[in-house]
């Protein structure tokens, strides 16, 4: 908690006057209680009713500049929470941003939801009573006993046991409670997660009928987080009755006293009426620390949460003083003795690669799953960082660069075609939002996307639901080509982007891809010979490692592994072509 308390450094001027007029709201609220004494005793008792209506019109004007106060106060601290809220808010998608690979790895996406929505909310909420309450409670409290001590110490044990009530209340409810409140955070992500796993997969669950388990999973995950909540909300019921209970109490001994204190003639009517007033602050101050001081602990929690997301060091970094490409950029690429292994791995998972990518030429990789593909292209794009050896792009070790530098030059297509919500000319554009029209057509007339995109009724404003779920495979992966396209990059990473299109138009984008990209460095991922035959330099990656390098004619002579997938795909006829 203490972490975010520079994000209240800019509302510094409003703390100090909210604090001001909390003083104020306290004095008066303190002050109407000796007024209504002195109506009762000069003016009820003597019958003065001048004196009464001159009292009254003192404590209506009293009471409203509290009541102004009040609401400033409210004002102020909703502007102060909203407004830290929104930065903490800023500051964490920003970060977020700027994970790498590995960050995502220790943070799960369900969680980072959390983190951002849920617990800011929680922080959010307990600034508004923070701001109300955490000067204006103690003032109450304290001038409250004070003035009552000083009104008549022979009330001062029924405040004495009323507080110590009132303290054993809230000590026992903090043994309960807290640790009660991280686990509530844990749960939210777990449903989190259980809800967006569904509804991500649900294509998936209605294809295997498993819809009686998933919603079995949901609902486990959704009793845990109701059980917790419901122990929380009921041990908390505890504590308003708890202190109408010490408040109602206070009040008859309060009265039986004053009564004998009264036919003693030690006090009079209007003290006593004003000691039941203050006691009433007394025990109210308590119960709004009390409330304040339930709900931090469980905002104390989201703070952590959100903090340690924060104050995450990413794992790659651009450099102090980063080396940029020359005018007359090339756009090689070159594996220099590579290793890599995933941060918290035991194992390196690529071992001594050595290859190079020239301008004009299409290296293509292929594998068995996981064998380490995709792997090579996060290491292009700098989404880990080798553990050994370099890799290059026009000679320059891409470790030396600007992390945006670096991904300007490439034209990017993942494994898993994603698109977003809007339409399908904005999701092309996604690579260059000054393409032009002409260009974003030309990008979807290579990537073989022009025919489905004129079918539809509404052409390129045509909408793309969240995901791309209105919309085939094939479609997806055509339209994350185009938008890769648009770019016009010197440097382009297929990572296995053509396995959900139909043999015709794969071999169709390849030939406009080799003839309209016929400058640039292609490197391209395929689980299919026939995607990879034509290309200038095939890779074959096994267990991390290269164990074929050549044309396609060359590996079929020297590289068993390469000639094993090629005859378990194509007929000798096919292959020989």
């Amino acid at each position: 908690m203490i972490k975010l308390v520079k994000y209240l450094k800019p509302y510094s001027l409003l703390l100090v006057i909210s604090t001001a007029l909390l003083f104020v709201q306290a004095m008066c609220d303190l002050a109407l209680p000796d007024y209504m004494a002195d109506i009762v005793n000069t003016g009820v008792m003597s019958g003065n009713t001048n004196y009464i209506i001159k009292t009254g019109l003192i404590m209506i004007g009293v009471a409203l500049l509290g009541t102004t106060a009040a609401i400033t106060v409210g004002y102020f601290a909703g502007w102060i929470a909203a407004g830290v809220a929104h930065q903490l808010r800023s500051d964490v998608f920003r970060k977020v941003e700027s994970f790498a690979h590995a960050e995502f790895d220790k943070f799960s996406t369900a969680s980072l939801i959390t983190r951002t929505t849920n617990d800011i909310t929680q922080i959010q909420t307990v600034l508004v009573m923070m701001v109300r309450l955490v000067f204006y409670a103690p003032i109450m409290g304290v001038g409250g006993i004070l003035k009552a001590v000083k009104g008549s110490s022979a009330m001062t044990w029924i405040l004495a046991i009323a507080l110590f009530f009132l303290t054993a209340l809230i000590v026992v409810l903090f043994v309960l409670v807290i640790p009660k409140f991280k686990l509530v955070q844990k749960l939210v992500d777990r449903l989190n997660l259980v809800t967006r796993e569904n509804l991500e997969g649900m294509l998936v669950i209605r294809a295997f009928n498993t819809q009686k388990f998933e919603l079995e999973r949901f609902d486990q995950a959704n009793q845990d987080l109701t059980k917790t909540n419901l122990f929380v909300n009921r041990v908390m019921q505890i504590m308003m009755p708890g202190m109408m209970l010490a408040m109602n109490l206070t009040m008859v001994f309060i009265v039986w006293v004053g009564a004998i204190e009264i036919s003693n003639f030690r006090m009079n009517l209007g003290e006593m009426m004003a000691y039941m007033q203050y006691s009433v602050q007394i025990i109210m101050a308590f119960l709004l620390m009390s409330m304040m001081f339930i709900m931090f602990p469980r905002a104390a929690v989201s703070a952590d949460r959100v903090a340690e997301v924060l104050s995450e060091k990413a794992s790659i970094l651009d450099p102090l003083q980063p080396v940029f490409f020359d005018t007359d950029f090339k756009p090689t690429i070159e594996f220099r003795d590579v290793n890599f292994k995933y941060p918290g791995g035991s194992d390196d998972v690529l071992h001594g690669i050595n290859f190079t990518a020239y301008p004009g030429q299409t290296t293509a990789i292929i594998g068995s799953t996981g064998s380490g593909k995709s792997t090579l292209v996060n290491l292009i794009l700098r989404f880990y960082d080798v553990t050994g050896g370099s890799v290059l792009v026009d000679g320059k070790d891409i470790r030396t660069l600007k992390r945006r530098d670096l991904r300007d030059k490439i034209g990017y297509v993942p494994q898993k075609s994603v698109l977003f919500s809007g339409t399908i000319e904005s999701n092309l554009v996604y690579g260059d939002k000054h393409s032009t029209f002409e260009n974003t057509q030309k990008a979807a007339a290579i990537a073989q996307a022009s025919e489905f995109i004129a079918s539809k009724e509404d052409g390129y404003q045509s909408i793309i639901a969240q995901g791309g779920t209105n919309v085939s495979g094939g479609q997806k992966q055509r339209l994350s080509i185009g938008r890769a396209l648009v770019k016009n990059a010197p440097i382009y990473l297929f990572d296995d982007s053509f396995s959900a299109l139909d043999l015709k138009t794969d071999r169709n984008l390849r030939a406009a891809l080799k003839k309209e990209t016929g400058d640039s460095t292609i490197i391209l991922i395929a689980q299919r010979v026939g995607t990879i035959m034509s290309a200038d330099q095939i890779l074959v990656i096994d267990n991390g490692s290269i164990v074929g390098k050549g044309s396609h004619p060359e590996l079929l002579k020297s590289c068993e592994v390469y000639r094993e997938i090629a005859y378990s795909q194509l007929s000798e006829e096919e292959l020989n072509l």
